[in-house]
């Protein structure tokens, strides 16, 4: 090989060994962002474990909250003899308005009402409506109707959420008395509370 060959391979890998040797790119330098981090949050304590006899007692004082028809034959017992405490509102004939005897007894009925949502918060009480047998069957819902919205609003008044009352007329459907006379229509016209199915 000649002179001038070698010094054109020369040139020739000085090319590309120098096309080939390319500088990495520099990172171009910026500022460290200065925007304030809040300090990550602790996470939330836990409650201590419970030994199993505290867990069991918390359990036996917790409230029932099963509705009473899932409840146990001695649960809807116990319910049906809270509900025997209570009085009913009388009314006098023709009238659905809760006169002063009848708030005596609601409000008499107010602490046993409490106590029965409070041990079973998932029951609603029932207002039953009645009336006495004098007069057609469609004035005497209508009353009943009236009766039980009358004792409803008075509970209500006293605290007792509305949520957890309902409200059905019997009419004369569900006399309590059956004689002729003034003082067994008295009790038939009345507002009566009992467990909702």
């Amino acid at each position: 090989m000649n002179q001038k060959t070698l010094a054109v391979l020369g040139f020739a890998v000085l090319l590309v060994t120098a096309g080939c040797s390319k500088k990495a790119p520099v990172a171009a330098s910026h500022p460290p962002d200065a925007t304030p981090v809040a300090p990550a949050e602790a996470p939330a304590a836990r409650p201590p474990a419970q030994r199993p006899a505290q867990a069991q007692q918390a359990q036996a004082q917790a409230p029932v909250t099963r509705p009473m028809s899932q409840m146990s034959p001695q649960e809807r017992a116990t319910l049906n003899a809270e509900l025997a405490k209570l009085a009913d509102a009388l009314f006098d004939y023709d009238k659905a308005t809760v006169r002063e005897d009848a708030a005596v007894a609601l409000k008499d009925d107010v602490a046993v009402i409490r106590e029965i949502l409070a041990n079973y918060p998932n029951q609603k009480l029932l207002i039953e409506g009645h009336c006495d047998e004098r007069g057609s069957e469609e004035y005497n819902i209508a009353l009943g109707d009236r009766r039980a919205k009358a004792a409803e609003g008075f509970l209500a008044s006293m605290g007792i959420p509305n949520g957890q009352l309902t409200i059905i007329s019997f009419g004369k459907d569900r006399p309590v008395c059956t004689d002729n006379g003034e003082s067994c229509w008295q009790r038939n016209r009345r507002a009566h509370l009992t467990a909702a199915p």
